[in-house]
């Protein structure tokens, strides 16, 4: 069976796939309604971006204070902030409700928007949530055995 090499099957779709998920328990309508959240599925290379931001890379030193050198070569120190990372994930993939909106930012007075997370889902169980839900839809994290969540929402 020979396969067919068509670049066709390549083009696809450039609009961002939103999943629709529920959101945290905590947070209902006037009519008792769980607010469902609206995340946008980022593509590999946005992630790998946002990730890039929060990656610093240092010379090794030595308590003195002295380069560290391997083999004739410096070696070098990565550090990463890696829950700052997952927090702007959260930000630029959640579109309801958006963390980047002005008028919340300013309610939660807050300037960087990896601290929204932390302010518009304050619980423990709600952020746990709603970064479980965000990381699902991105394909970061495997869905709970507790329930297909994502896949519910995708279906």
């Amino acid at each position: 069976m020979a396969t067919k090499k068509d670049l066709k099957y390549f083009m696809r779709s450039k609009e961002p796939e939103i999943v629709t998920v529920p959101g945290p328990e905590s947070i209902k309508d006037e009519e008792g309604n769980i607010l469902p959240l609206e995340i946008r599925v980022l593509s590999q290379a946005e992630i790998t971006k946002i990730n890039d931001m929060y990656r610093t890379r240092t010379i090794a030193t030595d308590k003195k204070g002295n380069p560290l050198i391997y083999m004739g070569e410096v070696v070098w120190k990565t550090e990463r902030d890696s829950a700052r990372a997952s927090r702007h994930m959260i930000v630029e993939a959640l579109q309801f409700p958006d963390l980047k909106d002005k008028q919340l930012m300013e309610y939660y007075g807050c300037v960087d928007i990896t601290e929204m997370p932390l302010k518009v889902f304050p619980k423990s169980d709600e952020y746990q949530h709603v970064s479980r839900m965000v990381m699902q839809a991105l394909g970061l994290a495997a869905p709970a055995n507790d329930g297909e969540d994502i896949e519910d929402a995708k279906n």
